[in-house]
């Protein structure tokens, strides 16, 4: 099995009158921001004021929000933006985050919180190295230079490894979704759009599905120059890839 990217550390009340919000989860009721403070919005749409007891537990402090969530009556804001969902915190009882925020504090002052912390530290450590070591082995078997170019594909290899893999980073090599090869592969592709291509200076027509075509564009584009370095034929004088590649550092 491929190994996945490593993940980062991190009584039931009244809500007053008055409509009560749609979407309800297993995990407790999926509200959107509202329009002015101390409102949400529900699934249909609608404005509801949050109760007046209740505190917007703003996102940062993981365990903080687990056992806030797994207490009792609760809200979960979150907010789309474009095709990427953001949350906005947890609605809910200020009485039950003041009580589980000083419990909290009293736990992570003990010696043993603090050795629990570093043993877990030292793990993501661990498994970070393990999978940045197994990306790039993913990504020199998606090149397949051949044996001429070797050196240009360790180069490249370790500078798609290096932009993509660091936690929290938000790049395609962070995703669970797909397979580590398939990871390695958009990696690689979207390096090279940036590195060898105009992509990034392009005045793209605010149309839908259009910077999709020039992506898929410039993808084949890329494919197109990783097989001369796979065949081994020759490399024309100022191939963009090996321009880019020797103003590398190192």
């Amino acid at each position: 099995m491929a190994r996945q990217p490593p993940r980062t550390a991190a009584g039931k009340r009244s809500v007053g009158k008055g409509p009560r919000p749609d979407g309800a989860t297993a995990a407790g009721l999926a509200v959107g921001p509202g329009p002015t403070h101390r409102t949400v919005r529900d699934g249909r749409g609608r404005v509801i004021p949050a109760p007046d007891d209740w505190v917007l537990l703003e996102p940062g402090d993981a365990a903080l929000t687990r056992r806030v969530k797994a207490a009792g009556e609760h809200w979960v804001m979150s907010e789309k933006q474009g095709r990427r969902t953001f949350s906005r915190g947890v609605w809910a009882p200020e009485a039950t985050v003041e009580r589980i925020r000083h419990e909290l504090v009293a736990e992570r002052s003990t010696e043993a919180w603090a050795k629990k912390q570093a043993q877990a530290l030292k793990r993501r450590e661990n498994d970070q190295a393990e999978y940045v070591e197994d990306f790039l082995s993913a990504v020199l078997a998606f090149l397949a230079f051949a044996p001429s170019s070797a050196d240009r594909a360790l180069k490249l290899a370790r500078a798609v490894t290096i932009h993509a893999t660091p936690v929290g980073s938000g790049t395609v090599a962070r995703t669970e979704r797909i397979p580590i090869e398939r990871r390695a592969e958009a990696a690689v592709i979207a390096w090279l759009r940036h590195q060898t291509t105009g992509y990034d200076q392009m005045k793209i027509a605010r149309v839908k599905g259009k910077r999709r075509e020039v992506r898929r564009m410039l993808a084949e584009r890329s494919r197109d120059l990783l097989r001369r370095y796979r065949d081994g034929t020759s490399i024309p004088p100022g191939c963009p890839l090996a321009k880019a590649l020797d103003a590398l550092a190192g």
